[in-house]
């Protein structure tokens, strides 16, 4: 199954078609895509058994959003592919990645523009996003796909000065900038995939591919994740965990590379779909 957040209101894809749920289910659901996550599995029973036939209409990706546009919690791993890692120039680290947030008023549809922070130096970041559908606390990782509303595509757009000014690094303010968590352009269900452990990402600047990963490279996988985050803390339905991002990133490079104004970042993820961010000057 895939939904969207088409002109902010939540949308069965079907094709080609935009259903939107409020009007098919009879009321039944809200508007609101972020509200759905709170009745994920009578929604999921629901979309299973609704005859839509041919309902629905033919729709513009320039008007989708995020698939959770405002969660309670935004949490994003760092350091979660073994080369990355290496072009970080850290260790690998033993036993959980780092762990920050990203602030939710930096949250984007799949399709925006981004104001680069003057003077700062922004890097780009693909990343497989989770997205929670049912309450997650001490869950077994052999049980943790089963708390998994769906799988989106990111961006952890990073603004590196600010990150690495100060005596302690500054990782959710200089990930928080306005515009620097797209998501999009749907979120696809689990058991749409062949494989949900093993998606390619890619992503470009200006048609030059700069990432090319697969999520079985991640050292600690979407299950694992939530399992080692549910020891500490709940994660609740529309939650959203940035998993990682594979290497290729601008800091890594010789010599180092930023985002321009002018520049277009795109990001895909086999079976999602891809983000498309144009950089404009401060």
């Amino acid at each position: 199954m895939r939904i969207a957040n088409l002109s902010g209101r939540l949308t069965l894809i079907l094709g080609e078609r935009a259903v939107d749920v409020h009007d098919a289910s009879g009321h039944r659901f809200p508007a609101d895509p972020q509200a759905i996550y709170e009745q994920w599995d009578e929604f999921r029973a629901w979309a299973a058994e609704a005859d839509l036939g041919d309902a629905g209409h033919p729709y513009d990706a320039a008007d989708l959003g995020a698939p959770a546009p405002a969660p309670r919690q935004l949490l994003a791993i760092g350091l979660n592919y073994r080369e990355h890692v290496k072009e970080a120039g850290f260790t690998q680290p033993e036993g959980m990645p780092p762990v920050f947030t990203k602030f939710v008023s930096s949250i984007t549809g799949p399709l925006s523009d981004v104001v680069l922070p003057e003077g700062g130096h922004t890097d780009w970041e693909v990343e497989l996003v989770a997205v929670i559908g049912r309450t997650a606390r001490r869950v077994r990782e052999a049980d943790a796909w089963g708390h998994v509303a769906g799988l989106t595509a990111g961006q952890d757009l990073s603004e590196r000065v600010l990150q690495m000014r100060g005596p302690a690094p500054q990782f959710g303010l200089a990930k928080s900038y306005p515009g620097f968590s797209p998501m999009g352009p749907v979120l696809v269900t689990p058991d749409d995939f062949e494989d949900p452990d093993a998606l390619e990402l890619i992503c470009s600047v200006n048609g030059e591919q700069v990432q090319r990963g697969s999520t079985r490279q991640l050292i600690l996988s979407v299950p694992a994740l939530i399992a080692r985050l549910s020891e500490v803390l709940t994660l609740l339905p529309g939650d959203v965990v940035y998993t990682g991002t594979p290497a290729g990133v601008g800091l890594g490079r010789t010599p180092q590379r930023w985002l321009r104004p002018g520049d277009e970042l795109v990001s895909s993820i086999q079976g999602i779909g891809e983000l498309r961010q144009r950089m404009l000057p401060a």
